[in-house]
């Protein structure tokens, strides 16, 4: 039983890791024996996955059809960057009363290494460490539950995220914002960490609108 829950769990991760990097894209469809043959797995774990992917609106499976890809949509961006705003608040003002030395010490290095990467345009690189910021930022709010979910959210918007530092002067704001951020939690004001991180997410989503990059498996977006 836990060997085919693991299957199942890797198939699925995998499948949802493909959708959200833009391998599949919108009314791509899946196939389960060929994906099970990709995979080296029987087509039981790829259907259960397929039915856990319907769950989660990424994946619509039609009778007698099959499987085709959903995606995330420009509403579900637009929802995600106004529900990530008030909890990576709420996240950052937690880090303020419950960061560890560590966590601090991390983020002081992030802050540093995207200084550089930022000034020497390297985006590939700029894209890791902002996700390293946010998941650390996450980690040190002390909230299992509002980590999960944030980590999620995040990673779902990852084609965004990545397109968006792109962007003309984002990266180096960004950064200029997660140093902003830094610094309230730094100085323990969860008042001002939780208006800052707000900020930041509501700036973003800006940027995202402005640039027109909310729907990630736009083929015109991605190609």
């Amino acid at each position: 039983m836990a060997d085919n829950y693991s299957m199942r769990s890797r198939v699925f991760n995998r499948l949802r890791e493909d959708i959200l990097t833009g391998k599949y894209k919108k009314n791509d469809e899946l196939r389960e024996a060929a994906i099970g043959e990709e995979l080296g797995v029987s087509r039981t774990p790829v259907r259960e996955a397929l039915h856990q992917l319907e769950l989660e609106g990424l994946v619509e499976i039609i009778p007698n059809r099959g499987a085709y890809v959903v995606g995330i949509t420009s509403a579900d961006v637009e929802d995600i960057y106004m529900i990530r705003a008030r909890l990576e608040g709420l996240c950052a003002r937690l880090a303020a009363e419950r960061v560890s030395t560590e966590q601090m010490g991390e983020m002081e290095e992030i802050l540093m290494l995207s200084r550089f990467h930022e000034e020497k345009k390297h985006y590939s690189q700029l894209f890791e460490l902002d996700s390293r910021f946010h998941e650390v930022l996450f980690a040190s709010c002390g909230s299992k539950i509002l980590e999960h979910v944030l980590d999620d959210f995040h990673h779902y918007i990852q084609m965004v995220r990545k397109r968006s530092l792109t962007v003309e002067n984002r990266a180096e704001k960004a950064t200029k914002e997660h140093e902003a951020i830094y610094a309230a939690i730094k100085s323990h004001d969860g008042d001002k960490a939780d208006e800052l991180a707000t900020l930041h997410i509501m700036n973003a989503r800006k940027n995202m609108k402005n640039h027109n990059l909310g729907n990630i498996l736009d083929k015109n977006v991605l190609d």
